[in-house]
């Protein structure tokens, strides 16, 4: 997972995905297969679209519902 430093600029790191995937997912929740289709040209990989949801579900700002197999914005 790569965070901002000497090395990493803020565009380069995780944290400036993060938004990419809130702002599809508060339109509505959707699964993780579609979610990845709608921000594959911002990522750069499947790894780093993993990355970015591990810090959004650990800072609590997504859910994933089992019961309909979706990720949820935690408002």
């Amino acid at each position: 997972m790569l965070f901002p430093n000497k090395v990493f600029t803020y565009d380069e790191s995780v944290l400036s995905k993060l938004s990419v995937i809130l702002k599809k997912l508060k339109r509505h929740p959707m699964s993780v297969k579609n979610l990845y289709q709608q921000v594959i040209k911002e990522m750069d990989g499947v790894n780093e679209f993993i990355d970015a949801l591990d810090c959004l579900y650990a800072l609590h700002k997504i859910e994933y519902d089992e019961t309909e197999g979706v990720i949820r914005y935690v408002v």
